[in-house]
Order: C-alpha cells, then structure tokens, then sequence
C-alpha cells in the first residue's frame, strides 16, 4: 500500500536518525530513506541507481493518480520537455494538460488555478533586489524609492508541475492537479485590483499553464496602460523556448522579473530530486540572459538554489555558481535553506556551517551578487 506524505514520516526516524543507500550500504542522516541513494552514488553513476531513481518517483507519483511517466501515445502537447503524447481521455505528465474529445485542453483559455494578495514586501526570491522589495526601477517600475508598503502582489499558484520533486513543500497541490480547469483569464485579471503593483505566477509550476498566465497578465496590463503593473514568474525552466520567450518579453515590459530555480547540477542528482533532467533548464536559462539583457535594472532574472543537506551541497553550488558567472556575473543568485517536507521529511534541514559553505563557493565562483536567504531554518 502506498504510504502518503504524513507527520509519521516526520518523526519515523526521530527526525534525524540515520538513512542507508541502496547501493552502496553508507548510512547517515543526509540521506533519504524514501529515496535509498546517496548523493555521492548519484554523482559516481553507480550502476542500480536509475532504476531505484524511477521506482521511487513512480511510488511518489501513484497515489495522486499522476502518469507515472510522460504518455508516449497519442496527441502532442508541446509546452515543456515531457513531450507528452496523451491518450483519449488521459493526462500529461503534470496532470493538468488533458485530452478531451479529440482536444488537449487545460491550461489556456482556462486554468486549474488559486491566488491571493500578499502585502509588500513579500517573502519573495527576488524580494531582495525586485522593485516591490527595494524600489529597484523608480519611478517607471516602482511606486517608491524603497519597499513598497501600502502594496500588494497578487500570488497567483497554478495546481500542477512538469516536475516530480520529492521535497516538494507545495505538495498538496497534487491532490487537486487533475481537477476541471475552468478559471478564465478575464476571471483572474479581475483580481487585480487598485492596489496591486505585481503579479507572481508560481505553484506547483506555471509551465503547464503558461498561455493562461500570459493571457491573464496582458488583460490586466491593457486594463492599466499607464500604471505600474509588474508580471514575474518562478519556474522550474523546463517550458518550450518560444514560451519562455513570450514569457520573458512580458516581464521585461512592465519591470517584473522571471526567478529561474536550478535545483542542481549533476544530471543524475537533478533527476533523482526532481524526476527529470535538467538540460532543457540549463539551455533555457542561457536562452532567457540572451533575450533580457536590454534591461540590466532592476533584474530581470534571478536564479536561486535549494541547499538538501546530502544532495546539493558546496560541490553542486560551485557548479552552478560557475554557470550562473558563466552566463553573466551581475545575475542574482539566491540560496534557500532546506525545511524537511513531503517524501523527504526524514532529512535534517539545512546546517548553518554548511550554508555559509556555499554562499562562500557561490561567491569564489565570481557570481557578485548573492544571498543566503531562510536563514531562519538553518541549524
């Protein structure tokens, strides 16, 4: 019988008891017992591991009535690296794209789709360089020279994910990501109202429902032409590139920023966290700095990483680091500290020694501007 996400997986192990890899039998508490591989197994490739990989997101997946897998027949949906081809009366892969007499629908005219208004500052990634948190772009992208209080952002969080992370701490939405998809765009634009200054589409991920989110920002821009109205996302990358680049043009106008979350380097890694690749990310973060560089402030892109103890630790954040530097050194860089949920709440959170580790890294790596943030969750 499945076991679902539940305090007893909390406190099974007493929180921070040891974990064994499947693989090569180490024991410690950075490694999750519901996953069974240490990251050091990941990283050598040892062989066993993808198996183990696709059993454990298969598990993960099953009781929320989820593919297990991307659907290989049927109609094509062709708006994130799944590829999806989705059988009469299936689902895609994030279980929101659905095929109904003959169509693919969900996720364009309508969305599966909930929100509410958060005062500013908010507790968001950029918050820390965004107009709404700084006053970053005054006076074309912000009301004041500082934080915007009087404010607020209308979070907008689409029920569904092209990824399958196992850490996952929005993971209720997966009990309602199959669920009729009957938002409009004209519905959600109304609820913006006199004192909204930006809007976030985030979730889950808002790449299954990409189309319905620009619809929705374009309507409520039109409806203030001369008003500061900025539109951000936070995504996991893995839309198809002329989606991220309509994406990326919405944001450049009207100041917002898209918050690009690389949750590691190491292929296998990546895939055993997060139940896919992440080339498609790697790609189309490159793409994204290529297409925004016509505005240098306030910052267009900020990327962040999540530290799980065990997984992505100093040696995938100088990684990534060196990419992000790679790419463009100004581009700010945040690093979250871990908060054990969903199928690895065994794990410990994120240490403070181990934090100011890869902040230290992030920084050697040349990257000039980044942050540790959730420095209340570390240990």
């Amino acid at each position: 019988m499945l076991r679902l996400p539940t305090e007893d997986l909390v406190t099974r192990r007493g929180g921070r008891s040891m974990g064994q890899c499947r693989l090569c039998g180490r024991e410690a508490e950075e490694i999750s017992e519901f996953l069974g591989l240490c990251g050091a197994c990941l990283r050598a490739g040892v062989p066993g591991a993808r198996e183990r990989i696709d059993e454990a997101h298969a598990l993960a997946r099953e009781g929320f009535g989820l593919p297990l897998e991307p659907p290989a027949e049927g109609r094509a949906c062709r708006f994130c690296v799944n590829a999806c081809r989705i059988p009469a009366g299936g689902h895609g892969y994030c279980g929101v794209r659905q095929r109904r007499g003959g169509r693919l629908v969900g996720g364009v005219t309508t969305a599966n789709v909930s929100w509410y208004h958060d005062p500013l500052p908010t507790n968001c990634v950029a918050a820390w360089v965004c107009p709404g948190g700084t006053g970053a772009g005054y006076p074309e992208f912000a009301h004041d020279r500082g934080p915007e209080y009087g404010h607020k952002n209308l979070a907008v969080f689409y029920q569904g994910c092209t990824f399958d992370c196992l850490y996952c701490q929005n993971w209720h939405f997966r009990a309602l990501a199959r669920r009729p998809a009957e938002v409009s765009a004209e519905v959600l634009s109304g609820a913006v109202d006199a004192e909204t200054s930006c809007v976030c589409y985030f979730g889950g991920d808002p790449t299954p429902q990409l189309v319905h989110s620009l619809l929705t920002a374009r309507r409520a821009r039109a409806a203030r032409p001369k008003g500061i109205l900025r539109i951000c996302w936070e995504t996991n990358g893995s839309m198809t590139p002329s989606l991220l680049r309509a994406i990326a043009q919405e944001a450049l106008a009207s100041g917002g920023c898209i918050k690009f979350d690389l949750k590691a380097w190491d292929p296998v890694v990546h895939r055993a966290l997060c139940g896919a690749g992440n080339e498609r990310t790697l790609h189309n973060f490159r793409r994204l700095i290529k297409w925004t560089r016509s505005r240098r402030w306030p910052p267009p892109v900020v990327a962040s990483t999540l530290l799980v103890p065990g997984y992505t630790g100093e040696g995938e954040v100088a990684r990534i680091a060196r990419f992000v530097a790679e790419v463009d050194p100004e581009i700010p860089y945040s690093l979250l500290a871990f908060a054990p949920t969903f199928y690895m709440a065994d794990l410990p959170r994120t240490r403070a020694d181990e934090a100011e580790t890869c902040l230290r890294a992030a920084k050697q790596a040349g990257l000039r501007r980044v942050r540790l943030g959730n420095r209340h969750l570390l240990t």
